[in-house]
Order: C-alpha cells, then structure tokens, then sequence
C-alpha cells in the first residue's frame, strides 16, 4: 500500500459582517467627483455617485459574507506559545515550530479533510520526535497545546491512532489489502478516503503518508508485490465505485424522464 501515497486515485491511499458603511451625504461629495470609491471592513465594492445641476444619485453595490478567514501561521505559532509557556529546549522547539508551519498549511488547503490515517502519521512523527524529551508530563502537554493551537482536538488525535493501530497489528498483507470488500469502522475510513481521491476532493499530505507506511509496517505487508498488489486492488474499488455511481445518476435521470412524459401525457387528456 505504499504506493497508494503516490498514487492518490487512491493511487492515493497510495493534494456583511456587524460593521456598517458610514456614507457621506451628496452635497459634500457633489463638489468633489462624479465616482468615488469606498472600502469597508465586509465586502462593500464600491459606491456610485453621480451628480447633476438638477439632481444627484448614489448607488451602492455591497456584498457580504459571513465567511471568516483562516488563520495565518502567525495566529497559529501565538495560540501555541500561549498554551504553552514553559520553555522547551532549542534542539526539539526549532523543529517542533516547523511542524507546526507545515501542520497548519496542510490543514487550511482547501480540499483538507481530517482523517484517522493523517492522524496516526502525525501522532507517529510527533512521537518519534520527543522520544527521549526529560519528561513524559512536559512531553504531553505539548502535544495538547501543539493540536489546540490547530483548532483541532488533541483526544480525537490519539484515540484515532490508537484505533487504526491495533486494526493494523490484527491484519496480515492478504487481509489488508481486502479492506474494501469488508465492513467496519476502518474499512469504512479507507473506502472514504479511497472515495474522496477518486473524485479530486483529498489532500495527500506527508503525515497521510506516513500513516500508511506505519498501517504496512504493523501489518507486516511492505513486500514489494504486496504493494503492487494492493495499488491495483485499489484502482479497481476506484473504478468499480465510479460506474456504480454512473448507474445511479443513468437511473435517475431515466426515472426523471419517464415522470415528464407520464406528466405530459396525463396533461393532455
């Protein structure tokens, strides 16, 4: 399955707010020009004015949107130095401040979604990372402040991981590659997966990566053919998921039709 990480089809399991516009009246502005232009903390485009001898008319063009933007990498390093305030010795601090940076542009991609497989990649990099930090109490609360600073929950991390670990150690190369023809709660997390990269909506990311070598390694499945074996197995649920829904969307589209005409016809007797 490791070449699902490069495959991503999964060859893939293998990338008006509250302010209000204060507008200054007419007269002030007829003297001044004909267009002018104001900006606005929400999406306020522009405002028209045009005046005359007799008369004068303003119109305005707004848009807003209850949308907010993410983060930037600045409020996320700053959420977590406010979480944790020990200090942290230089050789793991300058290391665990570029994860963080790569964490945080992983998450707010727009085609992100988290997922159990990218939570056992960053949970095992974390972990080999602080492996040997002076204290396992100073060591988890930086894990709790590192995911907290992301927005994300930190429990969600470590029981996910946790899962699709001892999932892992109970599969064998034959097994693990079946997973899409077996039902349960990984197996649903890895058709889902599967799914997305067969649509273009998954973010393939190193942590994801990592997940899954982690996933071959518990299963003891890292033989080459193995993992030959399995980008195809994949390939195909891709496919085989790809015409099911081809067949669905074909037999609505042929109930809709076949409603029109029954409609049509009964219309015209």
């Amino acid at each position: 399955m490791a070449s699902l990480t490069s495959s991503l089809s999964f060859s893939a399991l293998s990338q008006c707010s509250d302010k209000k516009a204060v507008v200054p009246s007419s007269r002030s502005l007829a003297s001044n020009s004909d267009w002018f232009r104001i900006r606005a903390g929400f999406s306020c485009h522009y405002v028209g004015f045009r005046a005359s001898n007799s008369s004068s008319r303003m119109v305005v063009h707004c848009m807003s949107s209850t949308a907010e933007a993410p983060p930037t990498v600045a409020d996320t390093k700053l959420n977590f130095l406010k979480a944790y305030k020990r200090p942290i010795p230089s050789v793991y601090n300058t290391v665990l401040q570029e994860l963080l940076v790569q964490h945080h542009l992983m998450k707010y991609k727009r085609t992100f979604r988290y997922d159990p497989v990218f939570a056992l990649g960053f949970v095992t990099v974390y972990d080999q990372l602080m492996d040997g930090y002076p204290s396992d109490e100073d060591r988890a609360a930086i894990f709790q402040s590192y995911i907290k600073a992301l927005n994300e929950e930190p429990e969600q991390y470590r029981i996910d991981s946790q899962k699709l670990e001892e999932w892992a150690r109970a599969q064998n190369a034959s097994s693990l590659i079946e997973f899409s023809s077996k039902e349960g709660e990984v197996e649903g997390t890895l058709k889902d997966i599967s799914e997305r990269a067969s649509h273009g909506n998954f973010s393939y990311s190193r942590f994801f990566a990592v997940g899954l070598f982690r996933i071959l390694e518990l299963a003891n499945a890292t033989e080459p053919t193995i993992l030959e074996k399995a980008k195809e197995l994949l390939k195909e649920y891709v496919e085989r998921e790809k015409k099911k829904r081809e067949e669905r969307t074909e037999s609505k589209a042929n109930e809709a039709i076949t409603k029109c005409l029954g409609d049509y016809e009964y219309a015209g007797q």
